[in-house]
């Protein structure tokens, strides 16, 4: 099995992925595989909800000059996602937003029932509407999400400071120990049957 960890920082190795990196390290002790892939800090599109990967059928963006496809692939190849932001006026980071809005408008069905989960970072504040934020992508998709004994959110300035953070990294310790729990208990039952999906609105 295998979890595919998403830095959603501009910055590759400070608070965000210091955070991943404790996640990872208690499912690499578990038996399961990992990998943290930065979004890295070019400009990233956001999506025009064309519809054109649901018309190519190969779960891809049709603009293929940034991030977002390379990512599709090792999402739709892991068995469960773990996707991590710092935060940015209390919510989290915008290009990390636009590579998930077009993650889930592309693959959604690839990614249905993998286990996943949000993880924040912060100086101060700003984590727990991150962390909600990030999580809507996943309970929109019929996605187990994982938890941990608190919040899954760290807090710091710096890496150094992360690194005194005691709780929270045990918060991404057990969040890690959790997730490698719930892979081995879905991959034991068979995935239930979807019903066809009824979309109405407000006006009728």
């Amino acid at each position: 099995m295998k979890v595919l960890l998403v830095n959603g920082s501009p910055n590759e190795k400070r608070c965000t992925y210091t955070a991943l990196s404790e996640v990872a390290g208690a499912l690499e002790a578990q038996g399961v595989d990992t990998e943290i892939a930065w979004i890295g800090r070019d400009p990233v599109r956001g999506c025009l909800g064309c519809g054109g990967c649901s018309k190519r059928g190969d779960n891809r963006c049709i603009f293929d000059d940034d991030v977002a496809n390379g990512l599709i692939e090792k999402a739709v190849e892991a068995d469960g996602l773990v996707v991590g932001t710092p935060v940015f006026y209390a919510g989290a980071n915008g290009a990390l937003l636009a590579v998930l809005d077009r993650l889930f408008y592309a693959a959604s069905a690839r990614l249905r029932f993998k286990p996943a989960a949000a993880v924040a970072s912060a100086r101060r504040a700003g984590t727990t509407p991150a962390i909600d934020q990030i999580n809507k992508y996943f309970q929109i998709n019929c996605m187990p999400v994982v938890s941990s004994n608190y919040w899954p959110m760290v807090h710091g300035r710096s890496v150094e400071d992360v690194r005194q953070d005691a709780e929270g990294l045990q918060i991404m310790r057990v969040l890690g120990t959790n997730m490698a729990w719930m892979l081995q208990a879905t991959s034991a039952v068979p995935a239930p049957n979807v019903e066809q999906k009824i979309t109405t609105s407000f006006i009728r």
